[in-house]
């Protein structure tokens, strides 16, 4: 085998990370390709013969790079924030090099007891009841499915991991702009798409109250048992809120688990005015928020938290232990592989220590209250512009607003603004009507990123209205 000189690969590739954090901005946000570019310029067999790293790097700028949408660029204004930032970074290079698993304390005891540590220190900065427990997971869509898991758990007795759902009438509720993830997590847990309820929402896009509770009522009529309910703070499609106060004193009476969506938006709740606008949020029984969207730790790291932390052990601990995972020294220690759903697990709680403590609370806040304020100043402008209209309350650093005109004009407006490759976003729908989704909220992004996507935006509609 070839021996290649990884300190001057390293040096390379580290000085290529550092140009492209301090010059993102200068690639288009999207790829200019089209379906199939790439696989045309990469072999179609492994090579047999090693090759030096140095046409590999080549390769990797000249074939890769051209074909990323990039995610840290300041005008990328799509989907959510998918942030990372030079703390995170540095901490996922140390994690590739040292290449552990962190199932169990033994396998890295510093692992899982910085782990346990992070998540109380999330947990404090947003505020939730110290009867709460965490765990890192790999994404909200995992961290859902393991709140419905534990939640089908107890409400059959722990008996469905033993017999299966078969015997068992139960249905869950959240609203019709609840993410897909909860469809998904229903479906792999045995309870049967059928069996979720997509609550309508109001004007608001929240979840109608009184519906939710005519759902509920119909379902014990006939039979079913309530088992699991979800609280959106901040859907997906316009970061609306639930009334998670009310949804909290349905799920308290019917004895329904109530878990709480905050994947996106919960960073927020370092703010006082987001705990207010939550109210109701500590009354969870379980909760997730991302810090890999908008608490600058790069993909993947979904904080998951949890109030019954023994039924959660008891729903995902093997009753026969293999001999191969049994540590005799450290049976009294937390063992993370017993708190979801795989075995192996990424150290992801460095980057949380690294970026927390480079940046400090204060900083982290700092920057939060900064895209909100920006996205503030982007709905004044957009409100000043007779041509176009917001089409949902905002509440956090996300904007939805239209081009009065149709939906077809509206979407060839987002087809002309990512066609430009100087900025990338995405839409919805807002009661019945398409609007265009900017999300203010990269790791760089300022006032003047935001006023020239603006004034591209209104350059582009010219002659569409």
């Amino acid at each position: 085998m070839m021996q290649q000189d990884f300190k001057h690969a390293l040096a390379e590739v580290g000085e290529w990370m550092n140009d492209y954090q301090q010059n993102v901005a200068d690639y288009p946000v999207i790829a200019a390709l089209k379906g199939g570019d790439i696989l045309q310029q990469i072999t179609d067999f492994a090579p047999k013969d090693a090759e030096h790293f140095s046409q590999i790097f080549a390769d990797f700028k000249k074939i890769i790079v051209p074909g990323i949408t990039h995610w840290q660029h300041p005008q990328f204004m799509g989907y959510f924030p998918s942030n990372t930032s030079p703390p995170s970074v540095l901490a996922e290079m140390l994690v590739a090099s040292l290449g552990v698993q962190c199932m169990s304390w033994l396998t890295s005891p510093a692992a899982t007891e910085l782990e346990i540590r992070m998540m109380e220190w999330l947990r404090q900065l947003w505020g939730l009841p110290e009867a709460f427990s965490g765990v890192i997971q790999d994404s909200a869509s995992s961290s859902t499915l393991i709140a419905l898991l534990v939640a089908r758990e107890k409400a059959t007795q722990f008996q469905s991991n033993k017999t299966g759902v078969a015997g068992f009438k139960l249905s869950a509720y959240c609203s019709s702009e609840a993410h897909t993830s909860i469809e998904k997590a229903i479906k792999i847990a045995g309870i049967g798409e059928q069996n979720l309820r997509k609550i309508p929402v109001d004007e608001h896009q929240s979840i109608r109250i009184d519906l939710l509770q005519q759902a509920i009522a119909e379902d014990i009529k006939q039979g079913f048992t309530p088992f699991f309910m979800v609280g959106a703070l901040g859907t997906t499609g316009s970061t609306a809120v639930d009334d998670l106060a009310a949804m909290a004193k349905i799920a308290k009476a019917q004895q329904i688990w109530f878990h709480i969506d905050a994947a996106y938006a919960g960073s927020a709740l370092m703010l006082p005015e987001v705990r207010q606008l939550a109210t109701g949020y500590t009354e969870a029984d379980s909760m997730v928020v991302n810090p890999h969207k908008w608490l600058l730790c790069n993909f993947d790291c979904s904080a998951f938290f949890i109030r019954d932390k023994e039924s959660l052990l008891k729903t995902f601990t093997l009753g026969l232990i293999p001999e191969y995972l049994k540590s005799p020294n450290s049976t009294d220690q937390t063992n993370f592989m017993n708190w979801g759903v795989g075995l192996g697990r990424r150290f992801r709680a460095l980057k949380l220590w690294f970026v927390m403590r480079w940046y400090g609370t204060d900083g982290l806040s700092d920057l939060i209250s900064h895209h909100i304020d920006l996205s503030a100043e982007l709905e004044r402008w957009v409100s000043q512009d007779r041509h176009f209209e917001v089409l949902a309350q905002r509440h956090f650093n996300l904007l939805c607003f239209r081009l009065k005109a149709s939906d077809e004009i509206n979407m060839e407006l987002l087809r002309r603004i990512n066609a430009s490759g100087k900025v990338f976003m995405t839409h919805t729908k807002i009661n019945h009507q398409l609007a265009l989704r900017m999300v203010i909220g990269q790791t760089q992004v300022n006032q003047q990123h935001v006023r020239e996507a603006w004034q591209l935006i209104q350059s582009l509609a010219k002659d569409l209205v």
